[in-house]
């Protein structure tokens, strides 16, 4: 099983981002600390097991099985009601 990583932001990470709010700084300086946030945030990404993966991949799967038939059915119920109402326009020519 995937290790579980809590996300609890500490004091101290909130009084540093507040106090580099209130710094203006050069357009490089803010782009440097963007890229050093979204690593410290990749850090705490969990990649799913082998048993995860193929668990979540058959469910999507699945759905998508499901779904599209769903929307055949509609399909055809929709295209056959038009015919119904409006008549076949094969036969009129």
């Amino acid at each position: 099983m995937a290790r579980k990583v809590v996300d609890e932001p500490s004091e101290d990470v909130v009084a540093v981002a507040r106090a580099e709010r209130q710094a203006r700084r050069s357009p490089f300086a803010r782009i440097a600390l963007f890229v050093r946030q979204v690593i410290g945030e990749l850090k705490k990404v969990v990649t799913p097991t082998r048993r995860e993966l193929l668990g979540f991949t058959t469910v999507v799967l699945i759905f998508v099985v499901i779904m599209m038939a769903v929307v055949s059915l509609l399909d055809f119920a929709f295209s056959a009601l038009v015919v119904f109402v409006f008549g076949d326009p094969s036969i009129a020519q």
